[in-house]
C-alpha cells in the first residue's frame, strides 16, 4: 500500500522574473514530487546574508509518495532546469530558484546531503513568515515550538512585505484563473480542435462556433460575390445571439470558459469578403454588438502557412470547403494580423503551429500549452 507523506518546501528568486520562476517551480514540483496541498502568499525580503536584487519566496505544503533522498534529488532536478546548480563552496549568492525541504512529516533526518528540519530555518524570517500561513500549529520535532511562537522568537530584523499576487497550487487552477480563453486561427488552422482539448484536460466550459448550421456558406463557396452580405450578416447575428447566451450563462461545474472562436473575426471575414459600401454598413452594425459582448483574457492565434491550411482543408473533407483557393486564406491571415496590430499586446499570443501536429503528437499539445502559459504568466505577473 503507497503512503503519502507530508513535507513543507521554501522557495525562493531573485534573479528574473521571480514571479513567474516561482509559480513555474510550482508547476514543476506538481509534476516531479506530488500534490501540493498549499500555498502561501509571495513575501519580498532583501537577500539574506550578501547584497544583491530583493528575494521573493514562498512555502508549500506537498504530499508525495518519496523518500527524503529522493525528494531532494528531485527538488535538485528542478534547481537544475531553472538554471541552478548547487556546490558545496557556493554560499550566499544570487540565484533563479532555490528550494528547501523544511519539514518532512515530523521525522528528524541527519546525512551527509540533507538535514531535517531545516537547520536554519528559526534563524530566517523569509521561511517562517510564508510557514506561518499554511501551518501555524505545526510543531517542530526538535525546539518543540509551532511556527508562530518560532516566528515571534525570531530575531531576524529583515523588512518582509507580503505581495497583493498570489500562487496558484497547480495549472488547473492558473488555468482558471484566466477566465476566459479564445483559441483564433484560420480556415482550418485547428482551432476547434485545440479548444476541446483544453476544455476536456482543464475542465473548461467549451464554447464552439455553431458554423456548420449556417445555411449561406454552401453556396458562398460558390459565388462569394453574390452571397457575402447575407452571409456575414447572418454569421454575425448566430455568433451574437450564442456568444453573449454562452458567455453569460455560467456553468458551476466548469473551471473557466475556451471558445474556438472571437466573435470579432466577423469583422474580419466581412472586410475580406464584402464590397466598401457593403462592409461600411457591416461594420456599424458590428461596432454596436462588439461594446457589449465580453473580451477574452487571452487571445491566441494559431499561425499555419497557406499551403498547410489548404492540405488540412483536403484532409477534414467538408464538401462546401473544397473550392476555397490559396489568396482567400491569405487574405484572411493578413486580415487576422492587421486586427493584431489593434489588439493589447499583453492579451494576445501567436503560436506558429505550421510544424506542429498537436492532434497525434502529445509532445506537440504540451509544447502549445507550455506557450500558452508562459504568456499568461508573464502578462500577469
Amino acid at each position: 500500500m503507497r503512503v503519502y507523506k507530508s513535507a513543507f518546501l521554501s522557495i525562493g528568486s531573485n534573479l528574473g522574473n521571480r514571479e513567474f520562476l516561482l509559480q513555474k517551480a510550482i508547476f514543476e514540483i506538481v509534476k516531479k514530487t506530488g500534490e501540493i496541498k498549499q500555498v502561501s502568499a509571495i513575501y519580498e525580503t532583501t537577500s539574506w546574508g550578501f547584497k544583491a536584487e530583493d528575494f521573493l519566496n514562498a512555502c508549500v505544503e506537498i504530499q508525495t509518495l518519496l523518500t527524503p533522498e529522493n525528494l531532494l534529488s528531485a527538488i535538485l532536478e528542478i534547481e537544475k532546469k531553472f538554471g541552478r546548480l548547487r556546490n558545496d563552496s557556493e554560499g550566499y549568492q544570487s540565484r533563479t530558484l532555490d528550494i528547501d525541504i523544511i519539514y518532512y512529516e515530523k521525522d528528524i533526518i541527519e546525512t551527509s546531503i540533507l538535514t531535517v528540519p531545516h537547520p536554519k530555518m528559526q534563524d530566517r524570517k523569509f521561511i517562517l513568515k510564508p510557514l506561518a500561513d499554511i501551518t501555524p500549529q505545526f510543531y517542530h520535532p526538535i525546539l518543540n515550538k509551532d511556527t508562530r511562537n518560532i516566528l515571534q522568537e525570531c530575531k531576524d530584523k529583515s523588512v518582509i512585505t507580503r505581495s497583493t499576487k498570489k500562487l496558484f497550487i497547480n495549472r488547473h487552477s492558473f488555468f482558471a484563473s484566466l477566465e476566459y480563453v479564445a483559441i483564433e486561427g484560420n480556415i482550418g488552422a485547428g482551432k476547434t480542435t485545440l479548444a476541446t482539448k483544453i476544455a476536456d484536460d482543464f475542465n473548461a466550459k467549451l464554447i464552439l462556433e455553431r458554423f456548420a448550421e449556417n445555411p449561406f456558406l454552401p453556396s458562398f463557396y460558390e459565388d462569394q460575390a453574390r452571397y457575402a452580405f447575407p452571409l456575414e450578416m447572418s454569421f454575425l447575428a448566430d455568433r451574437y445571439q450564442q456568444f453573449t447566451e454562452d458567455t453569460n450563462q455560467l456553468d458551476l461545474f466548469k473551471s473557466f470558459m475556451v471558445s474556438d472562436y472571437d466573435i470579432y473575426k466577423s469583422l474580419i471575414f466581412s472586410k475580406v469578403t464584402l464590397q466598401q459600401n457593403e462592409f461600411e454598413l457591416y461594420r456599424k452594425v458590428f461596432n454596436f454588438m462588439y461594446k457589449e459582448v465580453k473580451k477574452p483574457r487571452i487571445y491566441v492565434y494559431l499561425y499555419q502557412t497557406t499551403e498547410r491550411l489548404l492540405q488540412q482543408i483536403k484532409q477534414r473533407g467538408r464538401d462546401y470547403e473544397q473550392n476555397i483557393d490559396l489568396s482567400y486564406l491569405e487574405r484572411i491571415n493578413r486580415g487576422y494580423f492587421d486586427f493584431l496590430k489593434t489588439y493589447p499586446k499583453e492579451n494576445q499570443l501567436v503560436i506558429n503551429v505550421s510544424e506542429l501536429d498537436f492532434v497525434s503528437q502529445k509532445s506537440d499539445y504540451k509544447n502549445i500549452l507550455t506557450q500558452i502559459e508562459d504568456f499568461a504568466l508573464a502578462s500577469l505577473s
